[in-house]
């Protein structure tokens, strides 16, 4: 958590925004990723690995609002 507690919360929007997205074109790849997971459709390896890749800027973002939603009080 510490590492967390250092990465501001610009640079995680920054990289959520780019690699979290990319391609933007004609959709994001978690997006895409998304509708095939709740399609049950995310069975290959390389989609599993492009969710994971397009997702952790998501989920560090999101972690790191949580943790400074409850440091807060």
């Amino acid at each position: 958590m510490a590492i967390l507690d250092r990465v501001s919360f610009l640079m995680l929007l920054v990289i959520a925004l780019t690699l979290g997205l990319a391609p933007f074109t004609p959709e994001p790849h978690v997006v895409e990723k998304l509708r095939m997971l709740g399609q049950g459709e995310l069975s290959r390896p390389i989609d599993i690995f492009d969710l994971l890749l397009h997702g952790t800027p998501w989920l560090l973002l999101l972690a790191k609002l949580l943790r400074t939603a409850v440091r807060r009080g």
